[in-house]
């Protein structure tokens, strides 16, 4: 009896019944990681009940060894130095297959950095229980959840355990943080090389949204588009109706009202959404422009890539393709400038003078004879901020 009770263990489940259990434990454990551990410890856009935080600072102890003050500062080193040197684990850096094979080395290395402790982990818990049992013995937790499988489910749970393990430096390391910044969509141009991956949305509990996450930081939804879904929103919505957590700051969104004449709050909200506007300035001017240009001359089928990714992030053969484009079509260049323009005049700082330089702007593209920045330009003065 104590034999099979050892072989088999206290609880007897069918296949599909182990499989619900192992995907449990890496879902909770990914919520912690993303409501606990990114989103109100790293970024402060979320404030979660004592409870709730404590709970999921245990389980990420308990199941991954995980110490909050390390991952915070790993993951904000990441943001002040993202895919430049410095950056902890960036595929820029380091190299797509590293990143994806030893993303987890790279995050082990970081976190062991004193340097990057102390200027970037401040902030996090620092009670008894931290100092003296999670941050202490991180180790400890993994120990007491495979005994704890190995009880519940005999000695072949150790299968179970693996996969429990194995997921956070998978999904984590690997594929948010290499393929994240590789490959996918961007809704989104910065100097990051984040980008949004939907397929793994199942598993990661937005952490996929990686592109909307790098493009607002501070923001507790990272779902931006109608086609997008943020498994860590559904959650935070739950728990926030049941005054399990605070939401402290989202994206913006764009607000329109039925205005035609530009004037300090259009400014404001240009610079307040100035994220969106440059994705609307990509969908409504550039792409359509180029598909226009196609139809009449040979122009590169990169090009709306080369117009629209972020200067920072084409290499030395992009800005030389760049720069012959610009060269050779005057309508291209024409464009590009307007959008560098539009991009430095919502920056400054005296109002009076920026609203006279965006209606000077919108007067120019008007009168550019392009019609898609013409269409652009009579856009902005709707363009309102957000009801208080």
């Amino acid at each position: 009896m104590i034999d099979s009770q050892l072989v088999y263990g206290l609880v007897d489940l069918p296949w599909w019944g182990y499989a619900l259990v192992v995907y449990g434990g890496i879902q909770l454990m990914f919520l912690g990681i993303t409501l606990f551990l990114h989103r109100e410890q790293s970024h402060g856009s979320l404030e979660l009940h004592p409870v709730l935080r404590h709970f999921f600072r245990f389980w990420l102890w308990f199941c991954s060894g995980t110490v909050t003050k390390e991952w915070v500062a790993v993951h904000r080193r990441h943001h002040a130095y993202s895919d430049q040197e410095g950056d902890p684990h960036s595929p820029v850096v380091f190299g797509l297959k590293k990143v994806v094979l030893e993303g987890y080395e790279l995050y082990v290395t970081a976190a062991r950095n004193p340097e990057i402790l102390e200027n970037y982990g401040r902030g996090t818990p620092d009670d008894w229980i931290e100092r003296h049992l999670y941050s202490r013995f991180p180790k400890l937790g993994i120990v007491l959840f495979c005994l704890l499988h190995v009880v519940l489910f005999g000695v072949f749970s150790i299968i179970m355990v693996a996969l429990q393990l194995v997921a956070q430096p998978f999904f984590a390391a690997g594929i948010i943080n290499g393929v994240g910044h590789h490959f996918g969509y961007r809704s989104y141009e910065m100097p990051s090389t984040a980008t949004n991956i939907i397929p793994w949305g199942l598993f990661i509990a937005g952490e996929e949204l990686h592109n909307n996450h790098h493009a607002f930081p501070w923001s507790a939804r990272f779902s931006l588009q109608k086609w997008e879904f943020d498994m860590g929103w559904l959650f935070i919505t739950l728990f926030k109706s049941v005054g399990l957590c605070k939401v402290k700051r989202v994206a913006p969104r764009p607000h329109f009202a039925q205005k035609h004449e530009v004037d300090a709050d259009t400014v404001q909200a240009l610079f307040t959404n100035r994220m969106h506007v440059l994705r609307d300035y990509a969908r409504r001017v550039v792409r359509p422009v180029c598909r226009e240009l196609e139809k009449r001359e040979v122009i590169p089928p990169t090009a709306s890539k080369l117009l629209i990714r972020h200067p920072e992030l084409l290499a030395e053969e992009g800005h030389r393709s760049l720069k012959a484009l610009l060269e050779r079509h005057k309508e291209l260049a024409s464009i590009h400038e307007f959008r560098e323009r539009l991009t430095q005049l919502w920056n400054d700082a005296n109002h009076v003078r920026a609203v006279q330089q965006l209606r000077e702007w919108s007067a120019q593209a008007e009168a550019s004879g392009i019609r898609a920045l013409r269409d652009f330009a009579s856009r902005l003065p709707a363009y309102v901020r957000a009801p208080v």
